[in-house]
């Protein structure tokens, strides 16, 4: 089987309280102040209260060309890439000895808001010990369910080489995609929504010498589960402009979960054999309020199980696919019994859910 031994993040230093995004909406775009004013009121019921970027405040004020917004990107994300990868090998609380960068067989790099060639894991290669043989899975377009994807590709990997560990980065540098003259509902509510972050997760097989490096009771891939929707590209990603990434974002996306996801998970618990009694905790990448919700409502089940996504929801906003290992990271430090399971969750463009179950175990 393979094993999830640390989470690390990297945190962007610009916090920005919603209140703040809200004044800089209503001040960037005055001149369409009465369509601004009627969407206003999704940044309160959005229920976030802070979030990050690699971006002061007074960038956001100004015209930047898809070069300048991408130049950034390949900046920070190797910077915080870094950061998140460097926190999640020397974790204290998940691990009785730090990591050597030597020890990483494979590196699976998820990202969707900015573009590189090569991808940031070279760069990140170059930076640190790795090995020159280390394998390369870039993984690029996958949007909010990227986290969640990409855990279930390094879980493959590992099942074919149980001797092996392995590294899945999330870099989301959503910020910078902020569109200043567009004025759409879409770039609006994504606004109210989208913060960065940066996360990283170590995975080992279970014959791999460095899983007797975790800590405590870690979490166990047992199955995954892909579910597609067809004809349904349109639902979000991205419109590629001179000016930048332009979000796709649509309002049907809570409607999705109850009939979409509702069919994925009813299957998911079926195919396994699962009850929702056995189930301690949903580490579901919380898209915004109304799609947690709207999982509470398919689920019927105790909204504590939930707490940890509402948790990430609530200090970081929405960081597309690496929100999900945000959440993980919250439930690992939690310190679940041995023999608890959890559902991981993440829906994204496509349209795509993903799914994985995790047992604890010593």
């Amino acid at each position: 089987m393979v094993y999830i031994c640390s989470v690390g993040k990297g945190i962007p230093e610009n916090n920005l309280h919603q209140e703040e995004v809200k004044q800089l909406v209503q001040q960037v775009f005055a001149k369409e102040s009465r369509k601004v004013t009627r969407l206003l009121p999704v940044f309160d019921h959005a229920k976030i209260e802070n979030r990050q970027f690699v971006v002061d405040k007074n960038w956001f004020e100004k015209e930047h060309t898809f070069e300048d917004q991408n130049q950034i990107y390949q900046e920070k994300a190797i910077h915080y890439s870094l950061e998140a990868i460097d926190h999640c090998l020397h974790h204290e609380h998940f691990l009785t000895r730090e990591i050597p960068y030597e020890a990483i067989d494979l590196i699976a790099f998820v990202s969707s808001t900015g573009i590189s060639t090569p991808s940031i894991d070279a760069f990140l290669m170059n930076e640190r010990l790795f090995r020159n043989d280390v394998e390369r899975m870039p993984l690029w377009g996958l949007g909010c369910a990227g986290g969640a994807i990409g855990l279930s590709k390094v879980f493959d990997f590992l099942k074919a080489h149980p001797e092996k560990c392995a590294l899945v980065v999330c870099c989301e540098l959503c910020g910078i995609t902020f569109q200043k003259n567009d004025d759409s509902t879409s770039n609006i509510v994504g606004t109210a929504l989208f913060g960065d972050g940066i996360s990283a997760c170590f995975l080992a097989g279970e014959a791999s010498p460095y899983l007797s490096y975790a800590r405590k009771s870690v979490p166990k891939i047992l199955k995954k589960s892909s579910f597609f929707k067809k004809d349904s590209t349109s639902v979000m990603g991205w419109r590629v402009t001179n000016g930048g990434l332009e979000v796709i974002f649509s309002k049907s996306i809570p409607a999705l979960v109850n009939t979409f996801w509702r069919k994925h998970i009813e299957h998911f618990f079926e195919q396994n054999d699962l009850q929702t009694k056995d189930i301690s905790s949903y580490i579901a990448h919380p898209g915004g309020m109304k799609v947690l919700l709207a999982m509470e409502k398919v689920l019927q089940d105790d909204h504590e199980k939930l707490k940890h996504s509402y948790e990430v929801l609530k200090s970081h906003g929405n960081m597309s696919s690496a929100t999900v290992l945000y959440v993980l990271y919250n439930r690992m430090k939690a310190d679940a019994q041995a023999g608890e399971k959890g559902i991981l969750s993440a829906l994204g463009p496509g349209f795509n859910s993903e799914l994985l179950l995790l047992e604890w175990k010593d």
